[in-house]
């Protein structure tokens, strides 16, 4: 089943996100089950990531590299990763996560290039959207 799923960058720009609880149930259904929560952000590479949330799984069917626009969940931090180009570690053009991440879903705003520009720290909501 899929999910809409809005995240607010105060005083930037929102984007979307659909959620997909295909490869993940049990993450996705704690995702939506602890909305909205507020976190800070920060980036790495083209990734941001979040300070810990309040969903709390182990890792389930996790991938070690991701798709451009992936939502996924890094058990480890308990954080929610949006990526939105290479990361540090990955060779080039690869989007490889720090450690293996739980795929949730993806990116659906077509403009993204404002997350590059996306302060460490700022605080962003995650709410179900309208």
């Amino acid at each position: 089943m899929k999910y809409k799923i809005t995240v607010d960058f105060p005083k930037i720009k929102t984007i979307d996100l659909e959620l997909d609880d295909k490869m993940s149930p049990n993450t996705v259904k704690s995702f939506l089950d602890r909305l909205p929560f507020t976190v800070a952000i920060n980036s790495w590479g083209k990734e941001l990531y979040t300070s810990e949330t309040p969903v709390t799984v182990e890792e389930e069917n996790a991938k070690s590299f991701v798709e451009l626009s992936d939502v996924a969940y890094w058990p480890p931090g308990k954080a929610i990763c949006l990526f939105f180009g290479p990361t540090p570690i990955g060779e080039k053009d690869e989007i490889k996560p720090y450690s293996p991440v739980n795929i949730i879903g993806k990116i659906k705003t077509a403009d993204k290039k404002f997350l590059k520009d996306i302060p460490d720290g700022m605080r962003v909501t995650f709410r179900r959207a309208n």
